[in-house]
């Protein structure tokens, strides 16, 4: 049964009650897979060029780190296609557990990235593949979660207003990463696997 033909069997206060947590859901899981997505964007700026690139100059370093984080958007309409078609076929409410949990695990993983110190080149090849994760899960929530919102509407009117919602997160997840990386600014930006580097993730 889809989500449109369960609500006409609803009464108004279920329907209100499951809006909400539809709602909630959505807007939460965005706001974590954009900081996710995000925080790759500002730390590449700050800190990744000498950690994985010190054999280039700074400017050229930063150029690169910038380069894989370009890999994201490719995987985002990848994960678009995938989580797209499951959603269709198993719900959101799945598809949107799964790109959480895909988004979180490459997150988390790139933290643990050994640097060019330790070895070498396999350091950017390693971040690159983390980051396509990245943007395939990304690619896969974002429409799940705005389908989500908007598929609880009862009629046409608030549709609209109801899939501006999950869009309405990523405000606050673009403000996270700088709080994050003000926070590690302390920290010594150095080639070691335990500095600055790591510590936002």
């Amino acid at each position: 049964m889809t989500v449109t033909a369960a609500t006409g069997t609803l009464t108004e206060a279920e329907h209100r009650a499951q809006l909400r947590r539809a709602l909630v859901a959505s807007t939460v899981g965005t706001t974590i897979e954009w900081y996710d997505f995000l925080l790759y964007g500002t730390v590449s700026a700050l800190i990744f060029g000498p950690i994985f690139f010190p054999q280039s100059d700074p400017l050229m370093g930063v150029l690169q780190s910038f380069g894989v984080f370009f890999i994201g958007f490719v995987g985002r309409p990848i994960g678009a296609a995938i989580f797209g078609h499951w959603g269709d076929r198993i719900g959101r409410k799945a598809t949107l557990i799964a790109t959480l949990l895909l988004t979180g695990f490459a997150t988390t993983a790139v933290g643990l990235v050994p640097t060019y110190e330790s070895i070498g080149m396999w350091g950017a090849v390693l971040l690159t593949l983390l980051r396509l994760i990245q943007g395939i899960g990304v690619g896969g929530e974002w429409g799940g979660s705005v389908l989500l919102a908007m598929e609880w509407a009862r009629t046409n009117r608030n549709r609209g207003f109801l899939s501006a919602w999950p869009n309405s997160a990523r405000p606050a997840a673009c403000s996270w990463p700088i709080v994050r990386c003000s926070a590690s600014a302390s920290l010594p930006v150095t080639t070691s696997r335990c500095g600055a580097g790591a510590f936002p993730f």
